[in-house]
């Protein structure tokens, strides 16, 4: 009976220990959510500007072992644009275990103490509610998150399974899941996810009907801010498939994609240094397999604080300009504006002499692989300043030198034209006909105008360019002379224009599927 009371008595303690660390880190989750809102605002403010949003909340209601209240996401009041129009909000509901050792952290048998645990989902209201209907009713997304005494986060996201259709719009998603882990300075951050498969399917202007799918999508980095405010890291993403279809026939088909990037900062701590890298293991269109692709690209030099001003302006007026339907309405004007927003804020960037790096840009097939290696360094804004000695440093007054290399196997080209001129239609012994015609015409244009060499059936091409000078195929001249061999010699009255001969008639149009 003695035991049982004692039993008892400790059961009770723990009881009351419980309820008052339940309370007491309560109360501290709630004096630390205003903290924890003004630095998420601060942080998008200083990382995203041109969103024009800000973070709210509301309806905080406080129990001893948990607690509710909503978040709010909204446009900042007299921000010239957002992401939001005036008057709309996204709410997400906020369901809070309070620590030392939140419930809903027991129940996955994690023992370590936390201020809280936060159970998140979006709210239905008038701006999300066409995002239920796909959803039938339920929350896009679940987001559980563990909140550490230090402020640190650690976040899993479960995107619900979307089965959804109207009219002639279907959209099928397998649902993902993601991990997002946040430091409590919310420097260090790193992100992982899957999705194993989604489909959209719709019909487009010309009333075709498109479908678009792909299978495993797989994303996995990390990052971290600088004392000076840059984010740097690393992020790799993988696609297994991206496949395209219209009305019914396979139009194109990527297989095996994967993109890593990395930035860092340099030596200096003032420049940042980038580097992607691309493969592409196939790619068919129409069912012919077209060969394989990689890309390598390295971007260095780049002045940090530039590349923060670059990113704020260049986002700020590209969305001032998605909020104008003319605009949008237009593809030719939208081109236009994107690019000519581009060149305006270009020079920010060029100011601190950036070096760029192409090694390789190459594709493959089953006849050889053709390259491009490229370097291309720029003056920094001191450099500029310096005079220029003749026409050709001006016609380049911004490229402090250039080294290219282009390596193009004939045999691999004439394959690759081949495939093409079959997808125009043409039967495949008159398209190898053609495609020989045109790699041997574009190689001999290529001698005459002395831009490229033949040796070894593989058409190469070199050219280095430093100080007003150019290195051509091993002929060395100014830059002005580069510019003036692009004439074709003898086309004066003493020598007739060489005959060239007529092209092939095209074929009727075959599969490939397009508006009459």
């Amino acid at each position: 009976m003695k035991k049982t009371l004692v039993a008892a008595g400790v059961i009770v303690a723990l009881g009351v220990v419980w309820t008052g660390a339940a309370w007491f880190t309560g109360k501290q989750f709630e004096s630390r959510l205003a903290e924890m809102v003004a630095k998420s605002n601060a942080d998008l403010k200083r990382t995203s500007p041109e969103s024009g949003l800000e973070l709210a909340y509301q309806n905080y209601h406080r129990g001893v072992f948990s607690s509710q209240l909503e978040l709010v996401v909204k446009p900042i009041q007299g921000a010239q644009s957002s992401w939001l129009k005036p008057g709309q909000t996204v709410v997400l509901n906020e369901d809070v275990d309070h620590g030392p050792f939140p419930f809903a952290q027991l129940k996955k048998f994690n023992l370590i103490p936390s201020l809280a645990s936060v159970n998140s989902t979006l709210a239905n209201n008038e701006t999300t509610k066409a995002l239920f209907e796909t959803t039938k009713g339920k929350s896009l997304f679940t987001a559980d998150t563990r909140v550490g005494y230090s402020g640190a986060t650690a976040t899993d996201i479960t995107l619900v399974p979307v089965n959804y259709q109207k009219e002639t719009d279907k959209i099928a998603f397998s649902g993902g899941e993601f991990s997002i882990d946040v430091d409590g300075k919310g420097s260090d951050m790193s992100l992982t996810g899957q999705i194993d498969s989604a489909l959209i399917d719709s019909v487009n202007e010309y009333g075709q009907r498109v479908q678009l799918t792909l299978n495993n999508l797989q994303t996995d980095g990390s990052s971290e801010l600088t004392a000076s405010g840059e984010r740097i890291g690393q992020q790799k993403l993988s696609l297994d498939k991206l496949a395209m279809s219209v009305e019914g026939k396979e139009m194109a088909v990527f297989e095996g994609t994967q993109l890593t990037a990395k930035t860092e900062m340099a030596e200096d701590k003032k420049h940042l240094n980038s580097a992607v890298d691309y493969t592409l293991d196939s790619l068919k269109v129409q069912n012919q397999n077209m060969g394989s692709g990689k890309l390598s690209l390295k971007v260095g030099q780049i002045d940090g604080k530039a590349w923060r001003q670059f990113s704020q302006q260049y986002n700020a007026q590209a969305n001032a300009l998605l909020a104008q339907p003319e605009v949008m309405q237009n593809p030719q004007a939208y081109q236009e504006n994107f690019r000519q927003i581009l060149i305006n804020n270009l020079p920010l960037l060029l100011d601190s002499g950036p070096v760029i790096t192409l090694a390789p840009f190459s594709w493959k097939n089953a006849k050889g692989e053709s390259s491009l290696n490229l370097s291309l360094f720029f003056k920094n804004k001191e450099e500029l300043k310096q005079p220029v000695n003749s026409l050709g440093e001006e016609l380049l007054r911004n490229v402090k030198s250039l080294d290219g290399k282009l390596s193009i196997p004939m045999d691999m080209a004439t394959e690759f034209m081949t495939q093409v001129a079959q997808l125009e239609g043409y039967q495949k012994d008159q398209a190898e006909k053609l495609a020989r015609k045109q790699v041997e015409g574009a190689a001999a244009a290529g001698q005459m105008f002395r831009v490229v060499t033949t040796k070894d059936n593989t058409i190469s091409s070199s050219l280095q360019y430093a100080n007003g000078q150019v290195n051509l195929n091993g002929d060395k001249m100014p830059v002005e002379e580069l510019f003036g061999k692009f004439t074709l010699p003898g086309m004066g009255a003493e020598a007739p224009a060489p005959e060239l001969e007529a092209p092939m008639a095209p074929a009727p149009r075959g599969p490939m599927l397009a508006p009459q």
